[in-house]
């Protein structure tokens, strides 16, 4: 039973020594002066926000403001600040390191087209971006009117009849376009007009016949 007590109590931790309980105190200390000099820093910078902010707001010639890349902080107090004085704020950028923000007055707040462009890393430009709006208004215009007006109907600029009667006649034009007469020179040629008007086994005994003749040597007699 004494070991086992003496175990227990070997285990557990020796109460802190004077040297560390001075050595906690300063670290808590330490971190108190840090926090009230990250609290300070931290007004610091909401001021100067405000006093840019201020400034943003009384020149009329500004309608937008675009902040240096900060970091998350930074651009947390800047949209609290932006806020408070009835502007609107939009961070832009992919990266956390290059994110930025934009402040715009509220008569001025963007359109979802200029928050595209921004977003896509472009310069918003209001001239390029009203023709272009201009140019889809008229062709939806366009379309439209197309879709009222139904299918077109193509019709050729004049009547083939009446181009070629000269040539045909105006009365043959018709007929002529229901006629077709095969070209001799193609091979389509009458049978009335063919030389050799024999049956298949007409000319098959004749060929037999000269070839006969031929092995017998026998002179061959005229082909009609």
């Amino acid at each position: 039973m004494a070991d086992l007590l003496g175990s227990i109590l070997s285990s557990m931790e020796k109460p802190p020594s004077l040297g560390d309980q001075e050595t906690r105190r300063k670290a808590r200390e330490q971190a108190a002066r840090l926090k009230k000099l990250q609290e300070q820093e931290k007004q610091q910078k909401v001021e100067f926000r405000k006093r840019e902010v201020s400034d943003f707001i009384q020149d009329s010639g500004q309608i937008k403001k675009k902040f240096q890349p900060m970091n998350k902080i930074e651009r947390s107090i800047l949209h609290d600040v932006v806020e408070v004085a009835g502007l609107t704020s939009f961070s832009f950028g992919e990266d956390d390191d290059c994110r930025y923000v934009m402040i715009f007055k509220k008569e001025f707040a963007p359109s979802d087209e200029e928050l595209d462009s921004y977003r896509r890393g472009e310069e918003w430009d209001p001239q390029k971006a009203e023709e272009k709006r201009k140019l889809k208004e008229l062709a939806q215009r366009q379309e439209e009117e197309a879709a009222q007006q139904g299918p077109v109907v193509v019709s050729p600029a004049s009547d083939y009849k009446d181009k070629y009667s000269h040539l045909i006649g105006k009365g043959a034009a018709k007929d002529a376009a229901h006629m077709l007469q095969a070209n001799k020179t193609y091979g389509c040629v009458p049978v009335a007009n063919k030389r050799d008007t024999r049956s298949i086994e007409e000319a098959m005994n004749e060929i037999r016949a000269k070839k006969r003749l031929r092995q017998s040597g026998e002179e061959l007699p005229p082909t009609s």
